[in-house]
């Protein structure tokens, strides 16, 4: 790709993981001296904790799924905890930020990793959550729906969660939910899904892939795709370009939700 690690190449052509970033920094104003914790679930090769680190602020790692530890901990040259949902071993008001990336969607119980977080975060610390919009009303899921790109192919326990949804879930566990935005619209999700669907169904063998793998996380994989990967690259700019129409959709269309939630003072 470029003599820049091969994850920070790859996020310079992923035009949903771009957006993500973009929304998310809205939420952040981390100081230099603030502790802030980046909570991941797979699908993350560690471009996102890197510009997150540029970002501002004194960051932790964690995961909860152990596949990609190791390469998100080499590009950062720092340790990567993995997580379990009801443990995030860290002491009690501890992070000024808790930022949550796509992790509830995935899982069976969302309450006890919100517990978690409200845990760690001091009294008047906020986290700020994206996930997936599971409303079932919006043409992007119906189309990933209805050709074979379900939930359970994303390895996600459930469509995702409207901003209604997400806000309630907060607020369930303590959290005084403070904004909500999202972003990925409809043109944006139609160029991810040709590519999930290419790399699922086309360059890789279905019964190969594991839940959630919809896309290359390693350096091997990349290689192994490379031919693939080029021509991408050459029609990047394309893709940009139909994603920018995106700006002509109205908000409530967006595809991934965000709700950022202060934890009160006592």
């Amino acid at each position: 790709m470029s003599d820049q690690p091969w994850q920070l190449a790859k996020f310079q052509q992923s035009l949903k993981k771009r957006q993500k970033l973009q929304g998310l920094l809205r939420y952040l104003s981390c100081e230099t001296d603030q502790k802030c914790l980046l909570i991941t679930f797979g699908d993350n090769d560690g471009a996102l904790n890197w510009h997150f680190r540029s970002s501002g602020g004194c960051w932790s790692w964690g995961d909860l799924d152990q596949e990609n530890l190791d390469q998100i901990s080499e590009l950062l040259d720092e340790p990567v905890l993995h997580l379990r949902e009801d443990d995030i071993p860290f002491p009690d008001c501890h992070f000024d930020y808790v930022v949550s990336i796509d992790v509830l969607e995935h899982l069976d119980q969302d309450q006890f990793i919100l517990r978690e977080i409200f845990r760690v975060l001091k009294p008047g610390g906020n986290a700020v959550i994206t996930v997936p919009n599971g409303d079932p009303d919006l043409l992007a899921n119906k189309i990933k729906w209805r050709v074979g790109m379900s939930p359970e192919t994303y390895g996600h326990t459930r469509a995702g969660y409207t901003l209604e949804e997400l806000r309630q879930a907060v607020s369930v566990v303590g959290f005084n939910p403070i904004g909500e935005g999202g972003y990925s619209r409809f043109f944006t999700e139609m160029v991810e899904l040709v590519i999930n669907f290419g790399y699922t169904r086309v360059l890789s063998k279905k019964s190969d892939l594991s839940p959630g793998k919809i896309a290359p996380t390693s350096k091997d994989e990349i290689q192994q795709h490379g031919l693939a990967f080029r021509l991408y690259s050459l029609i990047y700019p394309i893709l940009w370009m139909i994603s920018r129409l995106d700006g002509l959709l109205p908000s409530k269309s967006n595809n991934a939700v965000i709700v950022k939630a202060i934890k009160p003072h006592e």
